[in-house]
């Protein structure tokens, strides 16, 4: 039976490649050791040079070989190498790649030293004027350098299975059942490459819902099979009554294929997948036969400080922050094949996936063609067996139009999965269409116009589906420090554009630009070498705009409000338009414990969007009946300027509402400074008391969550992490934190951008810097395990001597 041996722990690592690390001789270097994920150089922050992470290194580790393996198929993989990798075994070259995004095997059998030490190293060049996608002119993201993800010694036997790939079929008859959809008739396809076997060999498979496996089926090789040195079977089972993948009941079973000898089991896989029927037609996209709107985000695979060098649990948890924070059904992963563990939670969780080809903008020469169409091969074998993909990108991503060069891409992309459909992500509306879907970046939105163009003004071709695969982004840069009303704005456009697109029934969905600010070069960004495109920081916090799609999901309740209440915030101390976002029924407003309003969604703004951001529009409520001599007419009237003065001052008010006022003044004899009285008292209450103002969000009659704003008295930390508990498995484990400087109530202050100082004790260690400068009051930083088990702390805490305790276990 085939084992899997992981090779994480034991690097060195050399900045600059010498070709005594050929031979493991490296006393005499500058090296250190490291373990994988590793990146070749910590960064910044910001404010940093991109030449920091330029470099051909160097990679040294000894591999032990048993002597009993000898006669056994040694498969040495690297997940991710980022960009151009040599790797020798004992001084001799096993094997390159040219592609820091898909995972490169080589066969080492007749290059180790069985019963000795060996010595495995690699020649990793990061520079970035190599004549390989995504290079050859400007790039607006970092590509960092590293050995990234994994790295695995598989030991086979000489049979060994060296490819699979699972495909469903289903009858078009669906069934709900609680909630659950099912499909009555179902077929399953395996193509499967065997290497290495002999004719009567046996293919088993079986497959299992979740509890035990059950034999569906048998093949005996025939030499009729034989291709190459390789066996290649195409097996279909029929497996009837199924539940299917879907965004909210995500069902994933496992086959099982075992190779089988006279001897026994030689070789065995298990791929997970899902049966699910996703379409693109021309009035939008359909997933089990029920239409979906695609409502996502793109996700670049970049952190703080370490660029992609995450391990498992960091990657699963960009999927869970989409999925359950965000409420996001899709996740589009620009502008290259990201990490199997990341696809795997999506597979999980129910996350669409839209995945593409490295490159941005630029085609480089036939060299450089070549290596993207063998990306595109690479991407496709790599990722296909993962049920949340729903469309291949074979374009460079908003590059022009190359009628022999995506000729080749989408012709590879259908030879090698005939169940997907290709797109092709530009910038460029009527562009030459080869892929099945039009995918196209619509950056019409600028704040007082549409939200997105229609499907007939951008498409060459109106008969073929369309999906919106960027939006906002450049558009609306926002930091976490911006104005209050930029911020506010940032979440409102994202808010427009989502309505717009859900008022287009013939556009199949959009991927908003993009999950979390990120780190890229000198000739994008705001100067400091970071993108603020982001709907979230690059630590994961949430921006404001994040709430527009947190309301979107019904499992967890949201209320959040788009001002502090702090007049001075606003020029002229004119409030504009505040907003509630909630996913709850309705929101009661008090002042001062003081009832205003109960608001519910019924937004003329955002017809088409389902819990929309809720306008407040009355800061009185009753109290003018109340507390004032005044008619119910007169107190109607009244209230009404006043809620206006307060949005846009005395200056700016309506012709209606200067009606209104000369209306008080001969009806009821007010004068002005009785209006200034009054707006001093209800509005403004300047020289009284302060203010504290309370929203209820109701859902299903039940107070679900509460905020208070008030003048804040004293500084707190809310800290987060999305777990204390850490496992090292095949390398180290690492936690993400998240810190917001809030005030009494919680509320995050946004202008706090104080130093926070960060000591880790016990068995974890900080990554970055421990002492950091909160920026629009959040920020965070990284905790990872050291290869012991054991406890750990992390102390937060600011110069005031505020302080939050995080304890960890690892095991």
């Amino acid at each position: 039976m085939a084992e899997r041996i992981y090779l994480n722990d034991g690097w060195l690592f050399g900045t600059q490649f010498d070709e005594s690390m050929l031979s493991g001789k490296c006393d005499a270097l500058d090296m250190k050791p490291v373990r994988i994920p590793h990146t070749v150089k910590e960064t910044p922050l910001h404010y940093f040079d991109e030449h920091e992470y330029q470099m051909v290194s160097g990679y040294v580790r000894k591999l032990d070989i048993p002597a009993q393996l000898k006669g056994k198929v040694l498969l040495l993989t690297f997940e991710g190498a980022a960009h151009l990798s040599e790797v020798y075994i004992n001084g001799r070259l096993a094997g390159e790649h040219k592609c820091g995004y898909t995972a490169f095997t080589m066969d080492i059998s007749e290059l180790v030293n069985y019963g000795g030490d060996n010595t495995l190293t690699v020649k990793l060049d990061s520079r970035e004027d190599v004549n390989v996608p995504p290079f050859g002119f400007v790039i607006d993201y970092m590509t960092y350098g590293g050995i990234y993800r994994d790295v695995y010694l598989d030991v086979k036997e000489k049979a060994y299975i060296s490819d699979i790939f699972v495909s469903t079929k289903l009858a078009e008859r669906y069934e709900d059942e609680n909630g659950i959809r099912r499909c009555t008739k179902s077929r399953t396809t395996s193509d499967i490459e065997v290497t290495g076997a002999d004719p009567g060999m046996i293919i088993r498979q079986s497959v299992s819902d979740g509890k035990d496996f059950r034999i569906i089926g048998e093949y005996e090789l025939d030499p009729v099979d034989t291709k190459a040195s390789a066996y290649k079977v195409r097996l279909h089972f029929n497996t009837g009554d199924v539940q299917l993948w879907d965004v909210d009941a995500p069902k994933l079973y496992r086959l099982k294929t075992q190779l089988i000898g006279k001897d026994g089991i030689l070789d065995e896989s298990i791929v997970s997948y899902g049966y699910r029927k996703a379409v693109f037609k021309k009035d939008g996209f359909y997933l089990n036969g029920r239409k979906l709107k695609i409502r996502g985000l793109n996700r670049h695979q970049s952190y703080a400080y370490v660029g992609y060098a995450m391990p498992e649990a960091v990657q699963k948890n960009d999927a869970d922050i989409l999925k359950y924070e965000l409420g996001l059904n899709a996740v589009r992963t620009s502008h290259y094949p990201q990490s199997h563990y990341f696809l795997d939670r999506c597979d999980e969780i129910g996350l669409l996936v839209f995945t593409e080809l490295p490159g941005w903008q630029h085609i480089g020469d036939e060299s450089w063609k070549d290596q993207a169409i063998q990306n595109v091969e690479d991407m496709i074998v790599q990722y296909r067996n993962h049920t949340s993909i729903i469309l291949w990108g074979v374009r460079i991503n908003e590059s022009v139009d190359d009628d022999d060069f995506y000729t080749r891409t989408n012709r590879l992309a259908h030879e090698l999965d005939h169940t997907r459909p290709t797109g092709g992500v530009r910038c460029y509306k009527k562009s030459n269409l080869l892929e099945d879907v039009y995918t196209y970046n619509d950056f019409v939105h600028s704040g007082n116009n549409r939200g997105c163009d229609k499907k007939s003004a951008v498409t060459s071709d109106n008969e073929k589906p369309y999906l919106i695969s960027e939006y906002m982004g450049h558009m609306f840069p926002t930091k976490a420090f911006d104005c209050e009303e930029h911020r506010a704005e940032h979440a409102i456009r994202h808010a427009k554009v989502l309505n717009d697109v859900s008022e287009q029934k013939d556009i199949a969905g959009s991927f908003g630009w993009c999950m979390a600010d990120y780190n890229t070069h000198k000739d994008f960004g705001s100067g400091d070498r970071i993108c603020y495109h982001g709907v979230m920081d690059m630590f994961r916090n949430p921006k404001m705009a994040a709430y527009i799609y947190a309301c979107q999901q019904e499992d967890e309740p949201v209320l959040e409000l788009s001002s502090s209440m702090d007049i001075g915030e606003h020029p002229g101390c004119n409030r504009g338009e505040t907003y509630i976002f909630t996913n709850a029924d309705s929101v009661k407003m008090y002042k001062n414990d003081h009832f205003i309003k109960e608001y519910t969604h019924s937004s003329k703004e955002f017809p088409y969007l389902k819990n929309a951001p809720i306008k407040i529009d009355d800061y009185i409520g009753d109290m003018l009946t109340e507390g004032e001599d005044m008619t119910q007419a007169q107190a109607r009237d009244v209230k009404a300027i006043l809620n206006e003065v307060a949005k846009v001052g005395m200056y700016n008010m309506s012709k209606a509402t200067y009606a209104k006022a000369g209306k008080m003044m001969l009806m009821y004899h007010m004068k002005p400074d009785d209006a200034v009285q009054l707006y001093n008292k209800y509005i403004g209450d300047w020289g009284g008391k302060s203010t504290q103002y309370r929203f209820e969000a109701i859902k299903d009659g039940e107070v679900v969550k509460t905020i208070i704003k008030a003048p804040m008295t004293k500084v707190c930390l809310k800290v987060k992490a999305d777990r204390t508990a850490l496992e090292e498995k095949n390398s180290y484990d690492v936690a993400c934190i998240r810190i917001e400087a809030v005030d009494e109530f919680s509320n995050r202050l946004p202008y706090y951008n104080d130093p926070v100082i960060l000591e880790a004790k016990g068995y974890i260690e900080l990554i970055g810097p421990s002492v950091i400068s909160l920026s629009g009051g959040m920020g965070g930083t990284y905790v990872k395990t050291k290869s012991r088990k054991g406890k750990g702390k992390l102390i937060i805490r600011t110069l005031e001597g505020v302080s939050e305790v995080l304890e960890f276990n690892v095991k």
